[in-house]
């Protein structure tokens, strides 16, 4: 039996290295984007460019591929869902309608017994004031907002300002007393049956990911518990594919769960060269039903994404033989874009 021809909506740094995966495996791949210029069109086998709300385009995307799955969890649930009725969408768009929504996350992730921060619903500006007792908060909007966007820090009233869209609704979390921030990233290809990669402890610098490494400096019973809970998360949201949980973990060494990416994530680029197999490859394993391989750490390791203009320094820069540079090809350099990353593995 042939393997299946995947389809892939987003064509960002994600859809291109999945791109790449499902070429070592012998999948061919067409990506679907809005944007004409993505850089995955320079890793797959086919490139559609179109709005994914044109049904011409969708259809005409559907009809070159078997199955499909997506770099990047806001597209409209109705588009997923649309498609889903024609051809098998992996992980289903049901989680996405779940994860897309700040509130309904936060509540899943609670009565799963999964410590999350405090937060509440926020409607109006007044919601804030009756809810004083959560300052300092952040406040999210419910939707979208991602790598700090659409995210006000309040630490007082006095910070509510003309810069918030009461139109749309928020939740505002209790700040937590970080100490660090780690991520589980864990691919599970049916009941029970999962590759988990260990925790990675992680830095953000203007709510943008920065540096990653492998393994984080946490205790033993954090680590059980944060692969414990994505664990559980999994099996309840019987999702199929790569899928990552952000935690925060407090200077009283408290486990909190911040967000659950529905996708490969920007920390597990990490282990395309920390493991035998990436978390790219075992995504694309799972959604195609490719053989499940034992997943092993070959070496440790840490990341450094390259944002803006820093990826100027690295394209014409000789790399040591334990250094791996990546380059996303994206044409535009623009201020807080994810342009590349640099692994640095130890031997």
């Amino acid at each position: 039996m042939s393997n299946p021809i995947l389809g892939i909506i987003g064509g960002g740094q994600l859809g291109s290295l999945l791109a790449e995966a499902a070429k070592k495996l012998d999948i061919e791949t067409v990506i679907l984007s809005d944007d004409t210029n993505a850089p995955a069109k320079n890793f797959t086998n086919n490139f559609i460019c179109g709005n994914y709300e044109d049904e011409k385009i969708i259809n005409e995307f559907i009809n070159k591929v078997d199955l499909i799955t997506f770099e990047f969890e806001n597209i409209p649930y109705k588009v997923l869902n649309n498609i889903n009725e024609q051809k098998t969408v992996l992980p289903n768009p049901k989680i996405n309608k779940l994860i897309q929504n700040r509130y309904s996350e936060k509540d899943f992730l609670n009565k799963n017994d999964i410590r999350t921060a405090r937060y509440v619903l926020i409607k109006d500006e007044d919601d804030i004031k009756f809810n004083q007792n959560l300052l300092p908060g952040i406040l999210k909007t419910c939707t979208l907002g991602y790598d700090g966007k659409g995210q006000h820090k309040i630490n007082s009233i006095k910070d509510i300002n003309k810069d918030i869209d009461f139109s749309k609704e928020h939740i505002l979390e209790k700040v937590v007393n970080l100490k660090k921030e780690i991520s589980v990233i864990i691919t599970r290809f049916g009941h029970q049956r999962y590759e988990i990669y260990e925790p990675i402890e992680n830095v953000h610098e203007d709510q943008i990911l920065k540096h990653s490494k492998i393994p984080a400096d946490i205790s033993d019973s954090i680590k059980n518990k944060s692969i414990d809970w994505a664990t559980k998360i999994v099996e309840d949201l019987d999702y199929i594919g790569t899928l990552c949980v952000e935690y925060f973990v407090d200077k009283n060494n408290n486990l909190y769960a911040n967000e659950i990416a529905p996708r490969v994530h920007n920390s597990g680029h990490i282990t395309i060269n920390t493991h035998n197999i990436s978390q790219f490859e075992n995504h694309i394993r799972a959604v195609c039903g490719l053989e499940k391989i034992e997943t092993k750490k070959i070496h440790n390791g840490k990341m450094l994404n390259l944002i803006g203009s820093e990826i100027s320094n690295f394209r014409n820069k000789t790399f040591a033989d334990n250094e791996f540079f990546y380059d996303y090809l994206k044409t535009e350099i623009r201020n807080k874009r994810k342009m590349g990353h640099l692994t640095i593995i130890e031997k």
